[in-house]
């Protein structure tokens, strides 16, 4: 039994590494592809080695400082109210300020089944460009797997968030998700092309809310 948990522990990190590293090489080699243009939006997609699923690629320009942005990203309880099709959020473990845990149900149409996921999102700051980087992987353990929902173990987001003026910002987000389960591919693809769009919609209206106006972290500097 020890034996076979240190081959599936080991088969984890191969496999979060293997994701890792081809979202990094997708982004090093340019090989970006526009696929959708609307309301200052830019939706990009890459083919990924070894996989059927796209990676995504979100950029846009806000009006925000940084940690206005970071308040909301890190405010995990009110995902559900901007998240596309997002059916519940809950933080799991507050580890700093800057580093938290937190567990969250996707609800996808029928007869397909929700999938849910467990992510660790980790904040950190260059402190000569000011650029943030929220990196918000998947990680396996935390919450128990729930009858009828399909759990993402496979998954890799980053947030990049750059200062371009007073209270403006360029934001990009990248991600590159395995839902598991026998979700087509094809349907996958067609509803990561909506999901970005009406995101980075919005979380440009989620920012103009009272909670986050004069925000001011001390682990960010605007």
């Amino acid at each position: 039994m020890k034996r076979t948990n240190q081959f599936i522990n080991l088969v984890n990190k191969v496999l979060f590494i293997s994701l890792v590293l081809g979202l990094k090489t997708a982004s090093a080699q340019n090989d970006w592809k526009l696929s959708t243009e609307k309301d200052g939006i830019k939706v990009y997609t890459s083919i990924m080695p070894d996989s059927k699923i796209k990676a995504i690629k979100v950029q846009r320009d806000l009006n925000a400082t940084s940690s206005q942005l970071v308040a909301l990203l890190m405010d995990i309880n009110t995902a559900p109210n901007w998240v596309y099709h997002v059916k519940s959020a809950k933080l799991i473990k507050q580890v700093s300020p800057a580093e938290l845990y937190y567990y969250s149900e996707v609800s996808l149409p029928w007869p397909t089944q929700n999938r849910d996921f467990v992510a660790h999102l980790i904040v950190s700051q260059d402190p000569d460009t000011k650029v943030v980087t929220i990196d918000g992987p998947a990680v396996p353990g935390f919450v128990p797997l729930k009858k009828g929902i399909v759990r993402i173990d496979n998954s890799v987001g980053k947030w990049i968030i750059t200062p371009i003026g007073p209270d403006q910002l360029h934001v990009e987000y990248s991600i590159h998700v395995d839902p598991g389960g026998s979700l087509p591919a094809w349907l996958v693809n067609l509803f990561a092309t909506d999901a970005p769009l009406q995101i980075f919609r919005n979380l440009k209206t989620q920012l103009q809310k009272q909670a986050y106006k004069n925000t001011s972290l001390a682990f960010v500097a605007n």
